[in-house]
């Protein structure tokens, strides 16, 4: 690292001691989930309140120094190495997190189980396995996730306990597994199915993609996209050049199901199972291994660890039924332009080359 790099964390960390108390407690509380979750991996339960948690909380930080560099790197890297704007963002991201009680987020599950296999069943998304580096491989299936099933709030609180669930306890125990800190992952994007449709989940998914951009920077090291149409090559060319070159330089649109580039960088077993056939694959595949299923050993683990946690933190009150809301952000001018780019891309598909799929009436709506 750089001599004005590491000079930059110096400062960054001056500045970071300085934050009122509060969001001193929530940037500790997530710097440590490397601990408690090698902790959780022994089956060592721990029923932490406060003061306890803000304990453990500087144990993670004299253990694992390293950590606090790669977080306080991350923001900066979001920001161009502009110091005063990284510590604005992470100032940020902590209020949004004391503000939405963030750190209780994995212990409020979606009930019942249901409902909640509903939510999977129209959210596609999980965890296939790992990189021959020790990165997390999640899949995602963007063209058949239809995302109506339940509210917008119920999609947002699902992403984010899944963001959390990774950075506490899949990234900790990767870094612990490889004697190395691990903070990214890979995403393989299948858009097998995507539609003019489409365009009426362009403002959730703009959303999801904010809190993303705000709150967990720096987090995916490639996107891998695979499966794509015609409509989304189409797309892709007008939205490229409105990205920036940090994001564009992380973001390989592969041939058909992506099945050869993908096993140079991992095992067969790690594929996701729409990448697994050698021309183009399905998000609904029927194979056991569907990553996306409520059924898949990601999701089991994850859905029962909420659980667990969440008769840690409330050991006698039942399970409530209902959201955990979280204040949903105001796109940045960068989502916006690209959502319209998208908007007016499928409009011009659709007039110009006679598709029969029509957008009259299409409204973008919340749920």
């Amino acid at each position: 690292m750089g001599i004005v790099s590491q000079e930059a964390i110096n400062q960054f960390r001056a500045l970071m001691d300085q934050v009122d108390e509060p969001l001193q407690n929530t940037f500790q509380i997530s710097m440590i989930g490397w601990v408690y979750g090698w902790l959780l991996s022994y089956n060592i339960i721990i029923n932490m309140k406060m003061k306890q948690l803000q304990l453990a909380s500087q144990i993670g930080q004299n253990i694992h120094q390293g950590y606090h560099n790669e977080t306080l790197v991350r923001f900066l890297k979001a920001r161009e190495w502009n110091l005063p704007k990284s510590h604005k963002m992470l100032v940020d991201c902590l209020h949004w997190r004391v503000q939405n009680e963030i750190d209780k987020i994995l212990s409020k599950p979606i009930v019942p189980a249901n409902f909640y296999r509903g939510v999977r069943d129209s959210q596609l998304i999980g965890m296939s396995g790992y990189s021959r580096e020790g990165l997390p491989v999640f899949a995602i299936g963007v063209g058949l996730s239809t995302f109506d099933k339940a509210s917008v709030h119920y999609y947002v609180q699902s992403h984010i306990q899944i963001n959390e669930y990774r950075d506490r306890v899949i990234l900790p125990s990767a870094s612990k597994k490889h004697g190395r800190p691990i903070t990214t992952c890979i995403k393989v994007l299948d858009m097998t199915g995507l539609k003019l449709s489409a365009l009426s989940q362009i403002k959730l998914l703009t959303i999801i993609s904010t809190i993303d951009d705000l709150n967990y920077p720096e987090k995916t090291n490639t996107y891998y996209i695979v499966n794509v149409p015609y409509i989304f090559s189409a797309c892709w060319k007008v939205v490229k050049p409105l990205l920036q070159e940090r994001t564009r330089k992380k973001i390989q649109v592969l041939q058909g199901s992506g099945r050869d580039e993908l096993l140079k960088i991992m095992d067969f077993e790690s594929l996701p199972h729409f990448c697994r056939r050698e021309g183009s694959g399905s998000s609904r595949h029927s194979d056991a291994n569907n990553c996306f299923s409520l059924d898949h050993p990601f999701h089991q683990q994850l859905y029962n660890y909420i659980k667990q946690q969440s008769m840690i933190s409330e050991p006698v009150e039942p399970i409530k039924q209902g959201s955990f809301h979280v204040d949903l952000p105001e796109p940045a001018a960068e989502g916006t332009d690209i959502a319209k780019t998208i908007e007016s891309e499928l409009h011009r598909i659709e007039n110009g080359n006679g598709i029969s799929e029509s957008l009259n009436g299409l409204k973008v709506t919340d749920t």
